[in-house]
């Protein structure tokens, strides 16, 4: 099946990086946000930008959701003006947002009730991984309707996973942003060794690189550690409130969570600091002042 024109609500970082790719597949995009802004970018690339989120469902098979977090989908499902204020028969959501995972499943089972079919396809990777189609995408919800999706999934993604039902997507996404965390956390603390102890951080951070310790993070993250370049590619204030997500589990199932607990208060002092709109990596900076290094933002 062609597809030919698609909803999404939310055009933020990871919401214009979907258009971009949806547009170089050549499918057209209808699209709804409370950033006027974003929606004028819409209309410069041939988009349609809509008034509310009602009419964003309209004469679509899919419709993408990209929002801050899942008090704001369900606004943005239910409040007025809303998705579901549509009749639907066969409308399916893939809500994007890093969310908690009971909401997920909450809200699956109150859109089902106004026809609309939901999946939690939470996202691993930035904005400027969204862009390259370098994310992989991990879904929750029904398996017949994930599959019927995956088509659009791919527009945008290299890999999806089919997890389980409602919220599992969602639940999974927590866990790999708990690991990426440790990655993060790591790394930052053994650049900030390195540069008090003498050594040459690009060389350091070549070395360990191609070493055991090797990981995604590294690459990506690494180099903006070292030059200070704070460029937002992953807010602070979202980050934050997914390490929030990841104790509330815990506490949930039991789990010890004893890195998430310093991960967490160190985007706490981040954004306290007023990092909060700034990249994730400007938390190494919270690190290099308990160092007594001078620090690189203003």
């Amino acid at each position: 099946m062609k597809i030919k024109k698609i909803g999404l609500i939310g055009m933020g970082l990871m919401g214009q990086a979907f258009i971009k790719n949806l547009v170089k597949a050549q499918i057209h995009v209808q699209g709804f946000d409370t950033d006027q802004k974003r929606m004028s970018q819409l209309k410069d690339i041939g988009g349609t930008p809509l008034n509310s989120p009602h009419l964003v469902g309209k004469d679509v098979d899919f419709v993408i959701t990209s929002l801050p977090n899942s008090t704001i989908a369900r606004e943005v499902f239910f409040g007025e003006g809303g998705l579901a204020d549509n009749n639907y028969s066969d409308l399916i959501v893939c809500d994007t947002t890093t969310s908690r995972p009971e909401d997920s499943e909450e809200i699956a089972r109150d859109l089902s009730n106004s026809g609309i079919h939901f999946l939690d396809t939470a996202v691993s990777g930035t904005s400027a991984m969204a862009e390259k189609g370098d994310l992989v995408i991990i879904a929750g919800g029904s398996k017949e309707i994930y599959d019927e999706a995956i088509p659009v999934l791919n527009t945008f993604s290299r890999a999806s996973y089919y997890m389980g039902p409602s919220g599992s997507g969602a639940r999974t996404k927590l866990v790999i942003n708990l690991v990426l965390a440790g990655n993060r956390l790591a790394l930052a603390e053994g650049l900030v060794l390195g540069e008090k102890s003498g050594l040459n951080l690009e060389s350091l951070l070549a070395v360990v690189k191609d070493g055991a310790c090797s990981s995604k993070t590294m690459i990506d993250k690494g180099p903006k550690m070292i030059d200070g370049d704070f460029k937002t590619q992953s807010l602070v204030t979202n980050v934050l409130k997914d390490s929030r997500l990841m104790l509330e589990q815990g506490q949930k199932f039991g789990s010890p969570m004893l890195m998430t607990n310093i991960w967490s208060q160190l985007m706490q002092a981040s954004e306290e600091a007023g990092y909060g709109e700034k990249d994730v990596t400007s938390f190494i900076e919270i690190l290099r002042g308990m160092a007594g290094l001078k620090s690189r933002i203003e």
